[in-house]
């Protein structure tokens, strides 16, 4: 029986792969809160590994947007920030997986922005409430192409970000607190992970305000680069 819908239902989000016609069809965005020291440090809020596990929120799949996209600045915010992210794509289902068989999950790897309405976070985050408005906002997850890397750890490499050429963001992926197994073990014991979920794995400092005519490139050595312009507010 083929089912019929008041309305045409929304495009499945999709990501191209490097080297390939096929697109990745995305499932589900996790993203990890305060994963690198520094910028912990800058949002007030330091991290002791020995005490704490990995947090994440999650953001709408309609989210995405692709590399080399024009966002609008969104509305109900002055403090609209970037932060620029290693994103893992998982191409294996997976539930309770011990850290030594996470990388069995991984499909490849991109670059990836995670924008954010800072003051509606903040604002958030000091009520105890949801991030809701500060994250999941519309256009705010970008991604680059996808990198296949089937089974492969990454454990280094330098990652960046700068706004019409001015650096802002420079670090390397070996200062994630949490490596990419122990995230993807840590997920697993929560959620039964699905081909076509992206785990943004948190940036690095240096994150800041974007206006209207920025333009933002991002680069994680062997991955490549990302490229986003802000555009005028709706």
């Amino acid at each position: 029986m083929t089912t019929t819908y008041l309305w045409n239902p929304l495009p499945l989000p999709s990501l191209p792969v490097r080297g390939k016609a096929e697109r990745l069809p995305v499932n589900r965005l996790f993203f990890v809160g305060r994963n690198y020291h520094a910028h912990a440090q800058e949002m007030g809020r330091p991290v002791d590994k020995s005490a704490e596990q990995p947090f994440y929120f999650t953001k709408s799949p309609q989210t995405l947007a692709p590399s080399g996209a024009t966002v609008a600045y969104p509305p109900g915010t002055s403090n609209f920030h970037h932060e620029m992210e290693l994103v893992v794509v998982i191409g294996k289902s997976g539930f309770r997986v011990a850290p030594a068989d996470a990388a069995a999950l991984i499909y490849g790897y991109a670059c990836g922005l995670d924008m954010t309405r800072r003051d509606l976070q903040l604002a958030a985050r000091d009520k105890g409430r949801p991030w809701d408005l500060g994250k999941d906002v519309e256009e705010s997850s970008v991604v680059s192409e996808v990198v296949a890397m089937p089974g492969r750890l990454i454990e280094h490499g330098a990652i960046e970000l700068s706004v019409n050429g001015q650096m802002r963001q420079q670090s390397d992926i070996d200062k994630l607190i949490w490596s990419i197994p122990e995230l993807i073990a840590d997920l697993s014991m929560y959620y039964h992970l699905q081909q076509g979920d992206l785990i943004f794995t948190g940036t690095p400092e240096g994150v800041g305000p974007v206006v209207a005519g920025d333009r933002l490139e991002g680069r994680i050595e062997g991955l490549g680069s990302i490229v986003l312009q802000v555009g005028a507010a709706h």
